[in-house]
């Protein structure tokens, strides 16, 4: 990293939350924000290169973005939240994986790769929470990198976006553990994770753990909040019926009404030799989905190539009730969260909070 990029973020800290950081008696602290559980030594950063020891105590990222914009919602992509609505996007840099086909690596790779060239602007919570409210967002999501890393930023923002009332996500790969989900659980409504794979080889390649993100799945239901999930579909690596059936399986077991979003690899970064996927493995892995009990499984990346898959319909009815293509909302028939047709309750957020 260079020496000036690292002087400035070192100056755009806060001290970690304590639910997020134990301490040793040897100076040495231990980062609780992701699944790595990094145990730092004094001058040293954790793998994600933006939490670092100061004289014994655990330092972390605030005061300033590296990207911000209103987004539809659908982008995130969260479909059973507020369809039509845009959310406030905000991100930060680093990330504690390091996928060679990361599409935000200009962000999330900033510390690692020097072609990686995102750099911070100063920005306080106010004036995020204050550029959400004159977009009209209803939405205020921490997005681009990964938010794991960047927790407590992430939370001062939220307290003053949810007195606003305003609903609040992370966009994740979910490589969390259980102390920060907790911490995160009074200030988050939904959560979007990536379920990049379902073995723990391909994890291993990407610098992750399969078993944190499944626990993370799980425990996210346990705590009420609302999980969409997207599988990013790349050909040789995550694309076999056998692997895509026991995704889809898992999250039918912690609950049915999870939306699985599977989405296209388009070649990027440094993964560039796998082929675009191809619409007939994002359509098979829908099918896939839809057998083995999910309520709602989307294809992605494709927009106007995949049919009605981009559509939600009633799990009961079976009726349309919203027609997207790509990440616009053509038409929108719910009936607050309920299908106009049979009664049903649409599982979701349907109302700002």
């Amino acid at each position: 990293m260079p020496t000036s990029l690292q002087t400035l973020l070192e100056a755009n800290t806060m001290p970690a939350a304590e639910e997020l950081v134990r301490r040793a008696p040897d100076g040495r602290v231990q980062c609780l924000a992701c699944a790595h559980r990094c145990r730092i030594a004094d001058g040293r950063a954790g793998v994600c290169r933006v939490r670092f020891n100061r004289g014994g105590r655990l330092m972390v990222p605030a005061g300033y973005v590296a990207g911000l914009a209103a987004d539809p919602i659908e982008k995130k992509p969260f479909y059973h939240v507020l369809p039509g609505s845009q959310a406030m996007s905000f991100g930060m840099l680093g990330c504690d994986l390091h996928c060679p086909y990361c599409q935000n690596w200009i962000s999330s790779q900033t510390l690692r790769d020097e072609d990686a060239v995102a750099g911070p602007s100063p920005a306080s919570a106010e004036e995020i929470v204050s550029a959400a409210r004159r977009r009209g967002a209803p939405v205020i999501i921490s997005t681009y990198n990964e938010p794991l890393i960047t927790a407590e930023w992430a939370v001062t923002i939220f307290r003053l976006a949810r007195a606003a009332g305003m609903l609040c996500g992370f966009v994740s790969n979910g490589h969390a553990t259980p102390e920060v989900l907790d911490y995160l659980r009074p200030h988050v409504d939904l959560y979007k994770v990536d379920l990049k794979s379902f073995r723990d080889v391909n994890y291993r390649r990407l610098g992750g753990s399969l078993t944190a993100v499944l626990d993370t799945i799980r425990r996210l239901k346990d705590l009420g909040v609302w999980v969409e999930v997207v599988t990013l579909v790349v050909p040789g690596f995550n694309d076999s019926d056998a692997e895509l059936r026991e995704i889809a399986s898992f999250l039918a077991g912690v609950s049915r009404d999870i939306p699985w979003h599977v989405t296209a690899f388009h070649p990027d970064y440094r993964m560039t030799d796998p082929p675009r996927t191809p619409v007939e493995t994002l359509l098979r892995a829908r099918d896939l989905g839809l057998s083995a009990g999910l309520a709602y499984v989307y294809a992605g990346n494709a927009a106007g190539e995949v049919g009605d898959a981009e559509h939600t319909f009633c799990h009961a009815c079976r009726r349309l009730l919203i027609a997207r293509r790509g990440f616009r909302v053509v038409e929108n028939r719910l009936a607050g969260g309920k299908c106009p047709y049979c009664g049903t309750n649409i599982p979701g957020i349907y109302r700002a909070t």
